[in-house]
């Protein structure tokens, strides 16, 4: 009889907008334009809550300004990695019979595929939670929502917290047991919301003086997490280093 591999016991979860990449890559796509900027008609449509109808407009946009998949690309490709990020990356790679890694983010498909897979690091990642993105035949990327929900604090087309819910439920299921501990490293607003889902034996690392960071100290008794904000990926590693090494 065959004896099933054995689970990782433990799941990391990254944002990615500030937290693997430095910037915000709907902002560093615009690098892409003739004149590296969008006129103030597209930028005064925003309206709150609805961010990715207002991005795909701008994916439009740019596309009617004869920007190319290549272009797109090119840009993407030049984010600079968050400081640490590879190496927190690399040393999970080498401890991926323990954690097992999923993004959850509020950019798009093709942004973080493309950017992970320049970086060298897309293998690692079991799941990717984002909007779903892809060229249609006349070379414009086309943007859609990830779901419906009806949590009140998140933007229309995304809810962290359902998605991170029904991943947990789901690998529970899949696995026969929970994972002994969750990881949430984040920056923005967005990820309040997820964060909220986790216990006392679970850890959240908001990115230093960032919104995430912020915004979990006003949470009082509904944040039930221990927090460990980090600067550099080399804060988060040294944390999940020692967790390896209590075994």
């Amino acid at each position: 009889m065959m004896t099933a591999e054995p689970q990782p016991r433990f799941l990391v979860l990254f944002d990615f907008d500030e937290t693997l990449v430095n910037e915000n890559s709907d902002d560093a796509v615009l690098q892409a334009l003739p004149g590296q900027q969008l006129p103030d008609w597209l930028k005064n449509s925003y309206r709150e809550g609805h961010y990715n109808e207002h991005m795909q407009q701008i994916l439009s946009y740019m596309a009617e300004q004869g920007v190319s998949r290549d272009g797109i690309r090119s840009a993407l490709e030049a984010i600079p990695p968050t400081p640490g990020a590879l190496a927190l990356l690399h040393f999970l790679q080498g401890h991926q019979q323990d954690f097992e890694l999923a993004v959850v983010s509020d950019a798009n498909m093709y942004f973080i595929d493309t950017w992970l897979k320049h970086a060298g690091v897309r293998q690692l990642f079991r799941k990717i939670f984002t909007n779903p993105a892809s060229f249609d035949a006349g070379g414009r990327l086309v943007l859609l929502p990830f779901h419906a929900h009806s949590c009140t604090r998140c933007p229309d087309n995304m809810c962290k917290q359902v998605i991170l819910r029904e991943y947990l439920a789901l690998r529970q299921k899949e696995r026969g047991s929970p994972f002994q501990q969750v990881f949430y490293v984040g920056d923005g607003s967005n990820d309040v919301c997820p964060s909220l889902v986790l216990g006392p034996r679970d850890t959240v690392f908001p990115r230093k003086d960032f919104p995430l960071h912020r915004l979990l100290k006003s949470e009082g008794d509904n944040f039930k997490a221990n927090m460990v904000p980090w600067s550099s990926g080399q804060d988060v590693m040294d944390c999940l280093k020692k967790i390896v090494e209590e075994r």
